[in-house]
Formats: C-alpha cells, sequence, structure tokens
C-alpha cells in the first residue's frame, strides 16, 4: 500500500453511509461526509468518488455485531456492499467491529450539546471516525508490541 495513501471508513446504515478519512499521516480520524443512496449502483459511484478525490488506499468497513459478537442480519446486509466494493476496487477492504459506535458517537454529541437535527446530521460520520480511529488504534497497538517483542531477542 502507498505510504502516502489515506484509510477510509465507512459506517454504512439502511438510509445513510458515513464516512471518515484518515489525515494525510494516518494517526487521526476525521469525519468527513455522509452519502445519501440507497441504490447500490449510486452507493458505489459515490464511494468512487471520494476514493479518487482523497487517494484511499484501504477501506475499513464496519460490521455491525451483536452483544456476543455475533452476526445477524444488519451483518449479513453489509456484506453485501462488502463484496461491491471488493468487486469495484483493488484496495483492501478491512471488516471491522463496530458494536456500540452509533451509540458512541450520539453521546459524544449530546455532550457537545448539538441539536437533535445536527445529530441527525453528522451521526453517520462521526461513527465513522470512530470505527476508524479504534482500526488506528489497533495497528498502533500491533506495530508498538511488534517492537517490543523484537526487542526481547537475545
Amino acid at each position: 500500500m502507498d505510504p502516502t495513501s489515506r484509510i477510509m471508513a465507512l459506517d454504512i446504515g439502511t438510509k445513510r453511509t458515513g464516512l471518515a478519512l484518515t489525515d494525510d499521516r494516518r494517526i487521526f480520524a476525521l469525519p468527513h461526509s455522509v452519502i445519501h443512496a440507497t441504490q447500490k449502483k449510486d452507493w458505489i459511484e459515490k464511494i468512487a468518488e471520494v476514493m479518487d478525490m482523497e487517494n484511499i488506499g484501504e477501506i475499513v468497513v464496519g460490521i455491525p455485531l451483536n452483544q456476543h459478537g455475533e452476526e445477524g442480519q444488519d451483518a449479513k446486509k453489509i456484506r453485501e456492499y462488502i463484496a461491491l466494493l471488493r468487486e469495484r476496487f483493488t484496495q483492501p477492504v478491512i471488516e471491522w467491529d463496530e458494536r456500540f459506535t452509533t451509540l458512541q458517537a450520539e453521546r459524544t454529541l449530546l455532550e457537545a450539546d448539538l441539536s437533535r437535527e445536527k445529530r441527525k446530521q453528522v451521526i453517520d460520520k462521526v461513527a465513522a471516525s470512530i470505527i476508524l480511529q479504534s482500526y488506528l488504534d489497533s495497528l498502533r497497538f500491533q506495530q508498538e508490541r511488534s517492537a517490543f517483542d523484537d526487542s526481547d531477542e537475545p
């Protein structure tokens, strides 16, 4: 993967998809936009536009698991979108546990004292940024652990 490319996260819902992107250094997740598309053909085209404009090298998609970590109907629907992404793009598509991200986004927006209308406009992209930051933190943890394990060698 091109080290100058960015990572994009998707929080896919039935009516809207929230997008978040990393900064240029891949340290922070930043809310980007919301796609209002229910037709898969329109949806994939809008994703392609962002992919082209933002130099995306990897896609992280939130998978809605239940509290026990099992997949339900919603996860099966998301897998259809993941299949579309994998058919259309050569970039890796990473599946990421998104349990409680919308709830976390809602709490964050409530603490920011945003009105219900404003929360509705931004919650999907904020949830996507929470998914992406979780993924980035995991990558950093793996790198740090690997460096620590390597330093234990005699």
